[in-house]
């Protein structure tokens, strides 16, 4: 995929650092603790699977302490290997910190492809997997909470809370143990989409500002800009989605591994969702042209780029070719430093992986949280606020009454206004409050320093200056 000479990917996460400490007045030994990954644990497994004992291996990463417990995604992919996990693990330590949830960093990983296994078996792999990471305090609400990533999702998660419940029968807290659960295993309603919401607000966010789009050569809001996603997965198509029906974008192409659809009157994403489900392929699909070569539309005119896939889909071999002004990264490192250095001089405005998925680790600490409390959010003040609000509007319409006035407060309005907030609603307030802080805290940066030219670098200012601090604060 990336060409010869550049940089892996873990290297990439290292440049990138060396990058911002560059411009930071971080002492050498401050610097160095944080840069390096902590400790990374191997597993190697046996399972009776079909007659015979198959082994897999896992790893599980933590890269930073600082606070815990730490946080990061379990992958189940045969691309899986030590230096992606660590690379990944470093990735959430500043994830954590940006967008502050109090989290260290971490990530996980199992060599598998999870559709060569039944679900049965799938299940014996998963528990057998978590059996070992938890025997060793790798998996523990107090110090390390997986999640799902690629590969893995709701069903994943809640076979690993059983098994951590299973062997810790006394521990009150044990459903944080993971997040990412289903809602009645214990998880939080919005977290399934909540990486691809996530993206929503910060484009929401970035169009906010007339200053940051024109930098990237673009005029106005979401409304009719036309889009490229590269993978139809969880996140790009929650991203896509909303992005299309909510905020009136267009999207044009559709990439996936086995090719890709193109139609300039856009594409309607729930559609081509329920084709994929049903035809295991995006082939055949009736209202666009299919290209087999699916990578080449990367480079098709758009507006907004948005690769929702895999790491290094932007490398140092296609950076030139890329069109689209604005690329805001939806998957974790799916630009190379090499293709970031080509974008960068080309004057492209990227809106770092770090703060654009952290939509999904913002939600699973709403769900920890939850499950430490052990209470839904809404539970105590929904009704409450409802009572309120309906007093309010009960007392302006008998006024209007008094003094013989033909008003009222519309029906719509009036539904909207009266309805209290639940879980859902509470939990995408909390993600757009989020995604709006953390942007605002990159772009002080951005417009703030004149030795600053993107926000990537940006990014990583915020949230090493963070950990930094949280260490000194330790007294190291």
């Amino acid at each position: 995929m990336a060409v010869a000479g550049e940089p892996s990917f873990r290297e990439s996460v290292d440049l990138m650092f060396n990058r911002a400490v560059a411009l930071m007045d971080l002492s050498p030994g401050l610097e160095q603790k944080i840069r390096v990954c902590n400790s990374t644990y191997t597993v190697r497994f046996g399972v009776r699977l079909r007659g015979k004992i198959e082994t897999f291996v896992g790893y599980r990463s933590v890269h930073s302490e600082h606070m815990e417990p730490v946080k990061g995604g379990i992958r189940y992919a045969m691309s899986v290997n030590q230096d992606e996990v660590e690379a990944l693990a470093a990735l959430m330590t500043y994830k954590c910190a940006l967008v502050e949830t109090p989290f260290g960093g971490s990530k996980g990983g199992l060599c598998i492809d999870p559709r060569a296994w039944e679900p049965h078996e799938l299940e014996q792999i998963t528990r057998r997997f978590a059996y070992e990471l938890i025997k060793r305090d790798l998996i523990n609400p107090a110090q390390n909470v997986p999640a799902p990533d690629m590969g893995t999702g709701e069903r994943e998660m809640a076979w690993i809370a059983d098994q951590y419940a299973r062997m810790n029968t006394t521990d009150i807290n044990a459903k944080a143990c993971v997040t990412g659960k289903p809602p009645h295993a214990g998880g939080i309603q919005g977290r399934v989409e909540a990486t691809g919401r996530g993206v929503q607000y910060a484009l929401r966010e970035f169009f906010r500002y007339p200053e940051d789009v024109a930098k990237a050569h673009l005029t106005g809001d979401l409304d009719g800009k036309r889009v490229v996603v590269q993978g139809l997965g969880n996140v790009g198509y929650h991203a896509a989605k909303f992005i299309s029906e909510e905020d009136g974008a267009k999207i044009i192409a559709i990439i996936e591994r086995d090719g890709a659809l193109h139609n300039e009157d856009g594409l309607h994403v729930e559609t081509v969702k329920q084709w994929i489900a049903k035809h295991g392929t995006i082939k055949g699909y009736p209202d666009a042209n299919f290209v087999d070569d699916g990578a080449k539309l990367l480079e098709l005119d758009c507006d907004i780029l948005i690769p929702a896939a895999m790491e290094g889909v932007i490398h140092m071999g296609n950076a030139a070719q890329i069109k689209a002004p604005l690329i805001i990264e939806a998957a974790n490192g799916p630009i190379t430093f090499g293709a970031d250095e080509i974008l960068r001089q080309k004057g492209t405005v990227i809106i770092p992986d770090m703060y654009a998925n952290a939509g999904g680790v913002t939600v699973s600490y709403f769900e920890w949280v939850k499950n430490l409390s052990h209470i839904r959010f809404g539970r105590m003040q929904r009704r409450a606020e409802e009572a309120r609000h309906i007093l309010l509007v009960d007392e302006l319409e008998r006024l209007a009454a008094d003094k013989g006035l033909d008003w009222t407060l519309s029906p719509g309005f009036k539904e909207q206004y009266l309805k209290g907030a639940g879980e859902l609603e509470l939990v995408r307030s909390g993600l757009d409050d989020t995604m709006r802080g953390a942007y605002q805290a990159m772009r002080a940066i951005w417009h703030g320093r004149d030795d600053v030219e993107d926000l990537r670098v940006a990014a990583y200012i915020v949230s090493i200056s963070r950990v930094a601090a949280t260490y000194v604060s330790k007294g190291l």
